[in-house]
């Protein structure tokens, strides 16, 4: 790896998450507490950036995943916020559909997410100008086209990607060079992370994404959050000088 680019693009990175807070507040950064967004946490925590961290914790992540909330908290001193789905309606779709019905179409996996992480996000960016995510271009065919920075007509807001442009080796430097607490489970072959009823390990070779709804096509592989009636919301780039 090169130094001076790796250090050029770390540079950009935190130039973005400064504008994000100078320009656009208030903005929140929603984590799902993968190494991505370890990055990020760690930047804007160490800069004490005025974006508010937040994740949403769907009553079906591994126990790992909920431990990197107490790691943040013992070497940053900040509590995360977590927003939780409602639960008369994850009551409901169990009772009608069963716990795990998710495997059963995609259809009925897409309305778990929506419950579980789409409606809570929708509440937790509510009131906001702009949100950060930690999605990169080369996690999977689904985000190839990823901007920095983006116009999302869905919130009526702008959406920036800090991390479009790292790549997997970029992302574990950073975390490496600079002690940052991470899910254990990354060591288990896990790149990708979500709920446990719908992430795997991977095997050697596989797209970082392959564990993730792994009994659905590659195209389908996305829970909502970056999606409006069936296409990913990312559109409209935006010019970085805006």
């Amino acid at each position: 790896m090169n130094e001076t680019d790796f250090a050029a693009l770390v540079a950009a990175t935190k130039e973005t998450l400064q504008r994000v807070a100078d320009q656009f507040a208030p903005a929140v950064f929603a984590s799902s507490l993968a190494a991505e967004d370890q990055v990020l946490t760690d930047m804007i925590l160490r800069s004490k950036l005025p974006i508010t961290i937040f994740t949403l914790e769907t009553g079906r992540l591994h126990a790992e995943t909920l431990a990197v909330l107490d790691r943040i908290k013992e070497t940053y001193g900040y509590d995360v916020e977590l927003y939780r789905p409602q639960p008369e309606a994850v009551e409901a779709y169990v009772k009608q559909n069963g716990l795990n019905a998710f495997y059963e179409s995609v259809d009925m996996r897409k309305e778990c997410c929506r419950i579980r992480k789409v409606e809570p996000l929708n509440r937790a960016l509510q009131g906001k100008r702009a949100w950060v995510t930690g999605q990169r271009r080369a996690q999977s065919s689904t985000r190839a086209e990823l901007h920095v920075q983006e116009q999302d007509e869905a919130h009526d807001m702008v959406k920036f990607n800090p991390l479009a442009d790292w790549s997997e080796e970029d992302v574990w430097h950073y975390i490496r060079s600079n002690n940052v607490p991470y899910n254990v489970l990354h060591d288990r072959g896990f790149p990708s992370i979500g709920c446990e009823p719908c992430t795997r390990a991977i095997q050697p070779g596989e797209d970082v994404r392959a564990g993730r709804w792994w009994w659905e096509n590659p195209e389908s592989k996305e829970c909502g959050l970056h999606v409006v009636d069936g296409k990913l919301i990312r559109i409209k780039p935006v010019s970085t000088t805006a």
